[in-house]
């Protein structure tokens, strides 16, 4: 996938991650929209790296990649915000 894949990607995995983890976030939708295209990045990274994934094409498995890498960042971004 392009860059602009993974901004896109990324965007549809925040907004997933929000919808699984929702509360009160400081930052709003413009933050989670950063959280998810973070966290599409590394989860792609990392799920490429362990296999379960692949930045070169959309999957399933890269989506979930995606979307858990939203999660552990919009988890830490609640952490220190709180």
């Amino acid at each position: 996938m392009g860059f602009l894949s993974w901004i896109l990607f990324g965007l549809l995995a925040g907004i997933l991650a929000k919808i699984i983890m929702p509360g009160k976030d400081g930052g709003g939708f413009i933050v989670t929209a950063f959280l998810g295209i973070a966290g599409a990045f590394l989860g792609g990274w990392l799920g490429s790296f362990f296999g379960l994934g692949s930045t070169g094409n959309f999957s399933v498995g890269s989506l979930l990649t995606a979307v858990v890498g939203a999660l552990v960042l919009l988890f830490i971004y609640n952490k220190i915000k709180n």
